[in-house]
């Protein structure tokens, strides 16, 4: 569907949603075991470039970050990050094109996996 969140056509069944909140709870988010909120804020902005968007809102206190992409369409993406119990953090991204919720599980998969490297990039880094 999205190469990398990217150019490819839109199908209609894509803005179906989910049957249930948990389905789609399981397609929009991820838990990661790092307790570090602002490595795993840098990690989301990493990955959203890295997928070509340009972050165009980054929110340190209530940890949001938004980004958008602009190719004869409008892709944005809004990712929350938060703690979840003592040793790990919930990201959950939304995914809009247009003004259009996508429900697809392709481009939060895509999301996730370049989130997953920045994270363990993350981790390496020497601080």
């Amino acid at each position: 569907m999205f190469a990398a969140l990217s150019a490819c056509q839109v199908q209609l069944h894509d803005l179906e949603p989910p049957r249930s909140q948990f389905e789609l709870t399981r397609i929009q988010a991820r838990a990661f075991d790092t307790t570090d909120r602002d490595k795993a804020l840098r990690a989301v902005i990493v990955a959203l470039q890295d997928l070509g968007f340009v972050i165009d809102r980054a929110n340190d206190t209530n940890g949001s970050v938004r980004g958008i992409k602009l190719d004869d369409y409008l892709l944005n993406i809004t990712v929350t990050v938060r703690p979840q119990g003592g040793s790990r953090t919930v990201v959950r991204a939304n995914v809009r094109y247009n003004v259009t919720p996508v429900f697809a599980p392709e481009p939060y998969q895509q999301f996730f996996a370049a989130l997953s490297r920045a994270i363990a990039l993350e981790a390496r880094a020497v601080d």
